[in-house]
């Protein structure tokens, strides 16, 4: 996978405690640029590559006073807006910043996030697919949702009718998700998925490049599908027909340089043609989880040596014998198959960050999963 490709950025994240560079300055650049990541990059690397603040302060100068005064007030709203909703702004610059996302060519320069942004440092795969999904689509969708979030990873999906809504739910059931706005994270859209949208903040997070107050434009969801795949190690879809959105996230998931998976169907039914299309022009054809999750671990590994930082920060890869609630789960575990909701009842751990440590430990050789999603410990 890709390198973060603007050094500014790198030199910025070294001084990531620094008070060089305010939210309110990051802001109003993005607003002066429309939220455009590469006009806002070349007046960053115009003004002498490292953001500083003097530097930053001459990048905002070119835009002009007019420009720059209306920018400085939409951003004052858009800064007492998140502080007012616990919401939270992630530049590019910071090492919080999604490493994936930011590996990719045009990756946001900021991302407005509520809810647990912690989801965001968990390794994701991305599900999409059809608005008018079948019953049989539907019910695919929440399986392998639930499946993937059983095993650790976080499920990044776009918050729309159908499948998104299905991977959603079943990421709910077991761990944590993603759902990427095609609006401001101050309003949701569809409306009727609200009460989905009210769940998701309890167990992953809402995220968007686009600033409070911006409506959904048809435009918007282009946009939305490069960062649900950019986010992600691989994407999956489920059902797709040839004119379906869903293609374009996946062609976005190649052109990054992501794995693309396609579940086949039916030759007469109309919701399969896009995956077959999918399948035919070089995506991998699964009709299992585990298959996903085979073909995935090399990344898993290489996300794990990426993310080391951002691991050791949150004391995620503390799998050691002295840490407190990896000993919890370890005195929870037998060699006889449990089942993730039983662990969480033994150590009062939520199913997200259970889930999270157990995909640790089964890379580290300490536990297995069985068939039917049970743990043990590994033998030897």
């Amino acid at each position: 996978m890709a390198c973060v490709r603007f050094s500014w950025a790198r030199g910025c994240a070294n001084r990531r405690n620094s008070s060089d560079v305010s939210l309110l300055d990051w802001l109003t650049l993005y607003r002066a640029c429309g939220t455009g990541s590469v006009g806002a990059t070349q007046l960053i690397e115009a003004a002498g590559g490292d953001v500083h603040i003097a530097a930053f302060r001459l990048a905002l100068s070119k835009i002009g006073p007019g420009k720059h005064a209306a920018a400085a007030l939409a951003a004052q709203g858009d800064f007492r807006w998140v502080q007012a909703h616990g919401a939270s702004v992630l530049t590019i610059a910071d090492a919080d910043y999604p490493e994936l996302l930011k590996a990719t060519n045009g990756a946001p320069l900021l991302l407005f996030v509520r809810g647990n942004r912690d989801v965001l440092a968990l390794p994701q795969l991305a599900i999409v697919g059809s608005r008018h999904a079948s019953a049989g689509g539907l019910a695919t969708a929440r399986d392998f949702a639930a499946s993937f979030a059983q095993r650790g990873f976080c499920v990044v999906s776009g918050l729309a009718a159908g499948i998104d809504t299905a991977a959603h739910q079943g990421a709910l059931s077991y761990g944590s998700t993603i759902a990427v706005f095609g609006t401001g994270i101050d309003q949701v859209y569809p409306a009727s998925n609200s009460p989905l949208a009210e769940a998701i903040l309890s167990k992953g997070a809402w995220v968007s490049e686009f600033p409070p107050g911006t409506a959904a434009r048809k435009t918007h969801f282009p946009r939305r599908n490069r960062i649900i795949s950019g986010l992600s190690m691989g994407t999956l879809v489920v059902e797709a027909s040839l004119g379906s959105g869903s293609l374009i996230t996946a062609r976005r998931a190649t052109e990054q340089g992501r794995e693309v998976f396609a579940i086949p169907g039916s030759i007469h039914n109309p919701l399969a043609k896009g995956c077959h299309q999918l399948i035919r022009d070089g995506a991998k054809l699964v009709e299992t989880a585990q298959e996903v999750m085979d073909e995935l671990s090399p990344y898993v590994r290489d996300w794990q040596l990426r993310t080391s930082h951002l691991i050791e920060r949150r004391g995620s890869d503390r799998t050691g014998s002295e840490d407190p609630e990896y000993a919890s789960v370890r005195a929870a575990l037998g060699f006889d198959p449990v089942s993730i909701d039983a662990l969480a009842e033994r150590t009062s751990l939520t199913i997200p960050v259970l889930s999270s440590m157990l995909l640790q430990m089964e890379l580290a050789g300490e536990v297995i999963l069985n068939a039917g999603g049970s743990y043990s410990r590994a033998i030897g």
